[in-house]
């Protein structure tokens, strides 16, 4: 008789880069995760002692970009929490950051009333490590007040009250001159004072150590920037560890449930307002731990630091590197921090004749993709119909820009690419939510408990069984 067993076929499906790395990541056994993770870590510490030419931020220290990433990473994962593991909408999370922020400041600037490090409890040489743990507390019950009469809120109404809390914030802030110091803001604010010697008289997280570059000690080399990029390393892996313990939990489980369909989850006997109510409160106090962190550094806070619109800038670091994944959202945050510093010193064009030169190619390239999809669009793939639509609005917001500059092209004063970023954050969400909207690393659902030793029982090869007369 024919034998008509048939070769399996090999899944067709598409796999972007992402998903190929998040893939190899899920098939790494918890050592060999770690055994990946700490060289990874390793090299990113020193990397701002020698920053490679190709990544170096002209005009902007490298280890200041670092430590701002560092804050972004730490806000991105802990928006990640309440937006990407609970499925809620929040757009006010800039207000927790904002809170932690004043927390630390009204505490240690000498402009506060409530000022403790000028003969109150708080010693000026450890002001800042005190208050971090007030801080973290003070926006996890801001986070609760908050959340506890307006969880009951889902969507779009829910994204309203917590755009309204941002900007409450923020108002206050400006409002409350006698405990604020309103629109002039709080200075001298207290950082940790690590490290005080004659080489470094207010120690290594001083504003004023610019570091040696011509040093061989890496703690003479490090500026105040690469400490806090250090530091922020260290605060991140802490909380990416609790973090993950929390969603392989029951807690993690019921966020699932609640994110993918609230309804069904509470018919089945989850407590949804009591684990939202959990989301809301952890996210907030990794926000307020971010902003207690951005006030040590800057030594300066104003309400204008806290804008509304950095919330919609921490909301893409979430949705652009994958809502849902904490690494994903690492890399988002990266993004957003690195990016518009790198690009302060491009200049969109060198000079006027430049400008025009660029503003004639782009109203070609427009010219000739609009004479392609009318007269090939029939023949094109999906892909490439969707490509050439993309291209087109980029080189239309290409072009209106370089119009703006050479029509107001001042010599030594064109506009750089790095005031442009809301601009091109705005456009790679809509082209994202177009192409990927699951983002760079998506999330990939699976058990959270003992995910991982299902996932290495499925994919285990089988031993192979002889067949016929060897049988």
């Amino acid at each position: 008789m024919t034998d008509m067993t048939k070769t399996p076929v090999k899944n067709q499906d598409r796999h972007g880069l992402g998903d190929a790395i998040r893939d190899w990541w899920d098939g790494l056994s918890r050592p060999g995760q770690w055994a990946v993770g700490v060289p990874i870590i390793a090299v990113l510490a020193i990397l701002p002692l020698y920053p490679p030419p190709l990544i170096d931020t002209p005009g902007v220290s490298f280890g200041g970009v670092m430590a701002q990433f560092a804050m972004y990473a730490l806000i991105a994962i802990g928006l990640n929490v309440v937006v990407g593991q609970a499925g809620l909408l929040d757009l006010g999370y800039v207000g927790f950051y904002a809170v932690g922020a004043y927390t630390v400041g009204l505490l240690t600037s000498p402009n506060s009333p409530w000022n403790q490090t000028d003969g109150g409890w708080l010693n000026p040489s450890w002001a800042w490590l005190a208050c971090l743990p007030i801080a973290v507390a003070l926006t996890a019950f801001a986070g609760l007040v908050l959340g506890a009469p307006t969880l009951r809120l889902r969507g779009d109404y829910l994204a309203i009250v917590t755009l309204g809390f941002g900007e409450i914030v923020r108002l206050m802030a400006d409002n409350l001159e006698e405990l604020t110091n309103g629109s002039l803001g709080l200075s001298k604010i207290a950082y940790p004072q690590v490290g005080e010697s004659e080489a470094h008289p207010g120690g290594y997280f001083s504003p004023g150590n610019l570091g040696d570059p011509d040093s061989a000690n890496p703690l003479q080399r490090a500026n105040n920037g690469t400490w806090w990029f250090w530091l922020g390393m260290a605060l991140v892996v802490v909380v990416l560890l609790v973090i993950g313990n929390l969603e392989r939990s029951r807690v993690g489980r019921s966020w699932v449930a609640i994110r993918e369909d609230e309804d069904a989850a509470e018919i089945m006997g989850v407590p949804t307002f009591k684990f939202k109510l959990w989301a809301f409160v952890i996210g907030a106090s990794v926000g307020g731990l971010s902003g207690a962190m951005y006030a040590g550094q800057v030594t300066y806070v104003n309400p204008k630091q806290f804008d509304i619109i950095l919330s919609m800038l921490f909301l893409c670091a979430v949705v652009l590197g994958g809502s849902g994944n904490k690494l994903g959202v690492i890399v988002g945050a990266f993004l957003i921090a690195y990016l518009p510093m790198r690009l302060q010193s491009v200049q969109l064009v060198s000079s006027e004749s430049t400008g025009y030169l660029l503003l004639g190619l782009d109203i070609a390239l427009l010219v000739g993709l609009w004479l392609l999809w009318r007269w090939r669009r029939d023949a094109l793939g999906v892909w490439v119909r969707r490509g050439v639509i993309t291209v087109s609005i980029l080189a239309v917001v290409f072009g209106l820009l370089l119009l703006g500059s050479v029509l107001l092209y001042r010599k030594g004063g064109a506009q750089n690419l790095g005031d442009l970023k809301y601009l091109y954050f705005g456009i790679a969400l809509v082209v994202m939510m177009i192409l990927r909207p699951q983002g760079l690393f998506p999330v990939r659902q699976k058990l959270l408990t003992y995910g991982r030793q299902v996932y290495q029982a499925v994919v285990r090869k089988p031993a192979a069984e002889p067949i016929g007369a060897g049988r």
